[in-house]
């Protein structure tokens, strides 16, 4: 009987080694050889995944957004004693990045956005990304803080989040400053919105 195959593990194996190896050379140093070689599969499996590397590349997006906003989710879900206020800051702080374990995670993402200024079908995978986060901030904005705009704050804390981690990558600041920033700016949402 024929091995059979599980083409979603494989897809998502090819996915892991595409972000291994973009983490490791940056976006054009992905080949389809390399793929194939540090996801241990063949080429022509790699081709029956994929029709073409932007497909490949395309769903790579896909899966390291997709583990950021589960992990983001589950701040939400795994937190139910906390108020809606740092339930907020949990989330934000999983969308930057700024755990030394995620790391490699901010590296690769910050390289997609990179390419995505010059790739349509990239940049259209990050506006469902971010759209997805944008509602989860804005819902939890709204629960912390009625006299908040939630849709503006939930915007400025995605862009906030991106500015961060890239600060932090590049050695501007550090995770401790860099979270220290995030909640400074947290602070003030919320004393603002109780002063109104």
């Amino acid at each position: 009987m024929p091995k059979q195959v599980d083409h979603e593990d494989r897809r998502r194996r090819i996915a892991d080694a595409v972000c291994a190896l973009i983490d490791a050379q940056g976006l054009e140093g992905v080949t389809l050889r390399d793929v194939a070689t540090r996801a241990d599969v063949s080429m022509g499996a790699v081709q029956r995944c994929f029709r073409t590397k932007e497909e490949m590349l395309q769903f790579a997006l896909g899966h390291i957004g997709a583990r950021v906003t589960e992990r983001a989710h589950g701040r939400v879900v795994g937190s139910p004693a906390q108020s809606a206020a740092s339930t907020v800051g949990h989330v934000v702080g999983e969308v930057a990045l700024l755990r030394d374990e995620h790391r490699a995670e901010a590296r690769v993402w910050l390289a997609f956005l990179a390419a995505a200024a010059v790739n349509p079908a990239l940049a259209t995978a990050l506006r469902a990304g971010y759209a997805d986060l944008e509602g989860l901030l804005a819902r939890l904005v709204a629960e912390a803080s009625d006299a908040v705009d939630a849709r503006r704050e939930a915007r400025t804390l995605l862009a906030l989040a991106d500015g961060l981690t890239a600060h932090v990558l590049l050695g501007h600041r550090t995770a401790a400053e860099a979270e220290e920033l995030l909640h400074a700016h947290l602070a003030r949402v919320w004393a603002t919105g109780a002063g109104r």
